[in-house]
């Protein structure tokens, strides 16, 4: 049986994409920051699979250790889901800072979600990974886009990125992705765009056919987008 440990599984693409695995009966290991909508998640889940979710700040060392022990002895995939859109100190109702005014103190709590907390659970996840087993993170196209205003975010996935690509090539006997799946109408994109109308943008779950792309084939470690895989998964195409 495999075992995915998914990183901000209460809600969004990380709850959509642990919905489809558990589906396949597929072991899963769930965090998020939010406990009451995290127990949620996982009452759903385990309807369907053998679940464990441990509520937490994924940044926090002590919460990442209780995750892998929970997760088992042997990891088949982890997906570094969990984001941070802004820092502490941002006003949620208004639209994110550009780097000019923006406080590096939160941008130092951006990178530690966004950048050092997956590359630290990759740390600890590794002697616990077979070979040909996988790692999603997922990115933005924030983070080669120059868009005003995501200058914090933007950085941390660009980081996200090149840290994906060097551990693809130190790590060859695994499969590294870095994933973007596309605009989302998740509360993570409505707090990018306070006030704004959202509804337009596809729900998380149809980014979920090009992650399941990646995990269930065997494409070699590199960059993705989760909307192109989808596409091409359903016409037969090859996206490499």
């Amino acid at each position: 049986m495999s075992t995915a440990i998914i990183t901000g599984a209460s809600r969004g693409l990380g709850l959509a994409l642990a919905r489809a695995l558990a589906r396949r009966g597929w072991t899963l290991a769930i965090d998020a920051r939010g406990e009451r909508e995290l127990e949620f998640a996982a009452a759903e889940l385990s309807e369907l699979t053998d679940v464990t979710a441990v509520a937490g700040d994924v940044s926090d060392p002590w919460h990442r250790e209780v995750l892998l022990a929970r997760a088992g002895t042997s990891i088949n995939l982890l997906v570094n889901n969990a984001s941070l859109l802004k820092g502490p100190s941002a006003d949620p109702r208004a639209p994110q800072p550009e780097l000019a005014r923006y406080p590096i103190s939160d941008l130092q709590r951006v990178l530690s979600v966004n950048v050092l907390a997956p590359l630290a659970l990759v740390q600890a996840a590794l002697p616990l990974m077979p070979d040909g087993a996988a790692v999603i993170n997922i990115t933005s196209d924030a983070a080669v886009e120059p868009y005003e205003g995501w200058g914090g975010y933007g950085a941390s996935k660009a980081a996200l990125d090149q840290l994906s690509a060097i551990l693809a090539a130190e790590q060859p006997r695994l499969r590294v992705y870095a994933v973007d799946p596309g605009d989302m109408r998740t509360r993570m994109h409505q707090e990018a765009f306070p006030g704004d109308d959202i509804s337009d943008r596809p729900p998380p779950e149809d980014s979920v056919p090009g992650l399941l792309a990646l995990i269930d084939g065997a494409r070699p470690s590199g960059r993705y987008s989760a909307r192109q895989l989808a596409s091409a998964s359903s016409s037969g195409e090859v996206v490499s």
